[in-house]
């Protein structure tokens, strides 16, 4: 009997002992480079760039090949361009265009990147290949920048009649618009 009773107090108290397996810590990358952009942003407001640069970077190599890695690249040369070293931020902007193309603030940044290097002309010509539709937007955004707005809004609005349902279109027709009043 005592043996009973002793194997029943054994087992209700493994049934009623709300046992469980301990949390794992799971480490993500993809949130951990979230993040580090988050913390360079806020060390860009700061005027902390060489910090910001570094977060930027870390976010990178944290998640090297996704959508959101064009954001980091192109934060990053923002800050390249910001600090006064163009060469850097054009390969920073070239990345983010290669990440996603359908941003338009990086087609922009690349242009200024351009006009801060001086070769807005070379580019102007090496866009001018038709192969590629978003050639129209860079080429659009590099005649704005050399400051023949009326060539720009030309192509630009020859690119919305083309492709317009493309994500990058809308934000096209607002920028037309912006050189538009610009005149």
């Amino acid at each position: 009997m005592k043996k009973i009773f002793l194997l029943l107090l054994i087992t209700a108290s493994i049934v009623t002992s709300a046992y469980r397996k301990p949390d794992v810590y799971v480490i993500d990358a993809e949130k951990n480079a979230y993040m580090h952009n988050n913390l360079g942003l806020m060390y860009v407001n700061e005027k902390c760039y060489y910090a910001a640069i570094q977060e930027y970077k870390i976010a990178i190599s944290l998640n090297p090949n996704t959508q959101a890695t064009a954001v980091y690249y192109n934060n990053l040369g923002e800050v390249y361009l910001t600090i006064g070293y163009p060469d850097y931020a054009l390969d920073c902007f070239t990345r983010a265009l290669k990440q996603y193309s359908l941003n338009f603030k990086y087609y922009q940044n690349l242009a200024k990147t351009f006009k801060a290097l001086g070769t807005v002309d070379a580019e102007i010509e090496k866009y001018s290949d038709k192969s590629n539709a978003l050639n129209k937007v860079m080429l659009g955004v590099l005649y704005a920048q050399k400051g023949d707005t009326k060539r720009a809004i030309t192509i630009l609005d020859d690119f919305c009649m083309t492709e317009p349902d493309l994500i990058i279109t809308p934000t096209v027709k607002k920028y037309i618009k912006e050189l538009v009043e610009m005149r």
